[in-house]
């Protein structure tokens, strides 16, 4: 399109957000669609569609091109640009650019964790469960400290120099506060200049004498400057208070962040014998802190909760697996704990899939080391297993407990209570747990893989508490682990676990060991197990329903031929004939599945794929689902079955240790 003829700035400007709502309009979704669909921030969204807020960036105007499908009209869209924002000007060599032109992440504002548009289907392991970042923010959720910021914001709006250094924890969302609290100035024109090249401290004393009216001087991470070393911060910390007190470079707003640490140590007092380094900081931060909690209270997360039911997909995430209302910590450091994974070392991507498959197969929250240790051994290929350092687990359990942004680490040494020990943890030996994050996307990500030998072998031997040797011993079965599953269940009985000695009699009344099944079944009865009379007899009557239904199925081939010959005819005795038949197939169709179910229990694989595909090949599709997964799981049962639906194995196949224990 010709631009030619829009040579007025303002004019250019109408053209360009006309060309851009018009774009909008056609594509159909919200702003908040479209700022997820360009990759920009919500207000740089609003800003550049409102005829109210300076000219957008020329990034911002791309993205919303490619957005909304222009992408043959950005050469054109940036030429108005270029007229609308008229020559590059700097008075004075003032440093800075407007607040509009800043993206958030530029000035150190944490991405936040991907949330996948569909739960179920991330579990599932698709697309949308491979643990991304999200390039947009999720919604602000004011908090007291808000307020106290907004005051200040307003005061700097109506002509008066401000400054406020937010104090608070990693990740507490003090530097999203900061960008929030500056957006009702970005349509005033103000400018906001971090200084960060070539090193904080340096571009700080180097331009705050350039810093003109109406600018925000973003001091994020605020130990760079106040306290940088060689005399440097006290000279930075002169320089802001010049800034602040010059009536003719009024208004200026100045925001910092610092950790409680760095702000207890420059606002405390020496002794009098003890140097001062900090005094001129001590000074500056006396009334200019505002402290944020560590955690939401109960109005935030109210308030939280209510933008997640609006449709904020990430705050609902965080909703579901943040602890003690620490949102925005985990909002911050998840990212941080999925790029630690990714980019681990051997020996701690080890550690971790060792964590990972203990957690998703049921072993309680609380690792011991030696069971992580020796999980780890098969995790290894031949060429790292070889190469491995003599001292390996230590520098692995060095890396995996480093902390990431939020002090959350991959993995965190549980500290035990001078009360209690750990379940799952011996008190003489420490213990981990596997950060939630991590642990969510192991029970993505590896669903489908069946742990190795050495997996199991620690936890038979390391393992001690009876509820995860118990899960461990039902996940071992479900993936064709027989041996190990019996030998695990064994364990549990033995500390104790009456769902293990249930399990341990279904296991011998299939190999036909009557007698010790009922012995197995009183003695977990004896424990205090009220259902256990009713779990050997519920699985008697599913193999009685089961021989009962197969003689029903064998009525199919009558069904068919009644169907077929129903089909050739006009005859009413074959139509009656026929409408009794489709009444017998729909409850044979009923009697298939449920003889799929029971075969599935009763774990006669062979028989329930065999019936499941002649379902499948009938039309019947449902009896089809989980066969791939079930296959995916493990091999059928290695030893073969006999007629009965009893595996064809001697009962010493089954007590007899793996040939890797």
């Amino acid at each position: 399109m010709d631009t030619d003829r829009f040579r007025e700035p303002a004019d250019a400007l109408a053209e360009l957000r006309a060309r851009l709502k018009a774009g909008h309009a056609a594509w159909g979704g919200t702003q908040v669609q479209l700022a997820r669909r360009a990759g920009l921030g919500r207000t740089v969204v609003n800003q550049a569609l409102s005829d109210s807020a300076p000219a957008p960036s020329a990034q911002t105007v791309a993205g919303l091109a490619r957005a909304l499908g222009l992408g043959k009209e950005v050469r054109s869209l940036l030429d108005l640009l270029a007229t609308a924002s008229g020559p590059v000007e700097s008075p004075d060599g003032v440093v800075g650019r407007p607040i509009g032109d800043w993206d958030p992440h530029d000035l150190e504002v944490h991405p936040a964790v991907y949330a996948p548009a569909d739960e179920e289907r991330s579990r599932a392991g698709g697309p949308q469960g491979r643990g991304h970042v999200a390039s947009v923010l999720p919604s602000y959720v004011s908090r007291p400290h808000d307020g106290e910021l907004a005051d200040l914001v307003a005061a700097a709006a109506n002509g008066h120099s401000r400054m406020a250094v937010l104090v608070g924890s990693s990740s507490t969302g003090k530097t999203r506060a900061c960008w929030e609290a500056v957006q009702p100035l970005a349509p005033l024109g103000w400018r906001l200049w971090h200084p960060f090249d070539p090193t904080r401290a340096e571009a700080a004393l180097a331009d705050l004498a350039r810093v003109a009216p109406r600018t925000v001087v973003w001091l994020n991470e605020a130990q760079h400057y106040l306290g940088a070393g060689q005399g440097l911060g006290e000279r930075i910390t002169a320089a802001v208070h010049s800034l602040l007190t010059d009536l003719k470079r009024a208004p200026v707003l100045v925001l910092g962040t610092l950790w409680p640490e760095y702000a207890n140590a420059y606002t405390k007092l020496p002794k009098p014998s003890q140097e001062d380094p900090y005094s001129q900081v001590r000074e500056l931060l006396t009334v200019r802190r505002i402290t944020l909690p560590d955690s939401f209270d109960a109005a935030a997360t109210d308030a939280t909760r209510a933008q997640a039911e609006a449709g904020d997909r990430q705050l609902a995430h965080a909703l579901k697996r943040a602890r003690d209302g620490r949102l925005t910590q985990y909002l911050a450091g998840a990212p941080e704990l999925l790029h630690r994974y990714k980019s681990a070392a051997p020996p701690t991507r080890a550690l971790l899939h060792a964590a990972m498959d203990a957690r998703r197969l049921g072993a309680g929250l609380h690792l011991p080391q030696a069971f992580l240790e020796h999980a780890a051994a098969d995790y290894f290929t031949d060429d790292e297993y070889d190469t491995l350092a003599d001292n390996w687990l230590e520098q692995a359990l060095a890396s995996s407990t480093d902390a990431v942004h939020g002090n959350l680490a991959p993995l965190r040494r549980i500290r035990p209570r001078t009360h209690s020990t750990p379940a799952g943890a011996a008190p003489d030996q420490p213990a981990y747990r596997l950060a939630d994050y991590l642990e969510q996307h192991g029970l993505n990500q590896r669903k489908m893989l069946c742990p190795p030998a050495s997996f199991w072998q620690a936890a038979h031997d390391r393992l001690t508490h009876p509820d995860s040797l118990a899960e461990l011993a039902e996940a071992a079965a479900n993936r064709r682990r027989d041996r190990w599953a019996y030998h695990l269940w064994q364990k549990a009985a033995d500390a104790g676990s009456t769902s293990a000695l249930i399990s341990l009699a279904l296991v011998r009344e299939k190999a036909g060991d009557q007698d010790g099944a009922e012995q197995l079944v009183r003695q977990a009865a004896d424990a205090g197990d009220a259902s256990a009379p009713n779990s050997l007899a519920r699985w008697r009557q599913l193999v009685e329903d089961q021989d009962r239904l197969e003689r029903f199925v064998r009525r199919q081939d009558e069904v068919e031929r009644l169907a077929r010959r129903a089909a050739d005819t006009d005859a009413p005795n074959d139509l009656a004939d026929y409408a009794d038949a489709l009444n017998d197939l729909a409850i044979y169709i009923d009697a298939q599945n449920q003889l799929d179910l029971i075969r599935e229990e009763t774990r006669a694989w062979p028989e329930t794929e065999q019936f499941a595909r002649r379902n499948a090949d009938a039309g019947y599709a449902a009896s089809m689902i989980d066969l791939d997964a079930r296959r995916e799981n493990g091999d059928p049962w290695p030893y073969g079955l006999d007629p009965d639906g009893t595996p064809s194995a001697p009962w010493d196949l089954f007590t007899q240790p793996p040939a890797d224990m």
